[in-house]
């Protein structure tokens, strides 16, 4: 019962943990695209 509550807990983190990450890259693409047109407006 326990090795099962802990697996479930363990896969769980691990797919937040993925979803996080590629929250925080696609944010940094948005960032780094805006910096870009900026720069070339100028």
């Amino acid at each position: 019962m326990i090795k099962k509550i802990l697996l479930a807990l363990g896969i769980t983190s691990m797919t937040l943990t993925a979803a996080a990450c590629n929250t925080v890259r696609g944010v940094g693409s948005d960032l780094q695209s805006a910096a870009n047109a900026v720069d070339e407006e100028t």
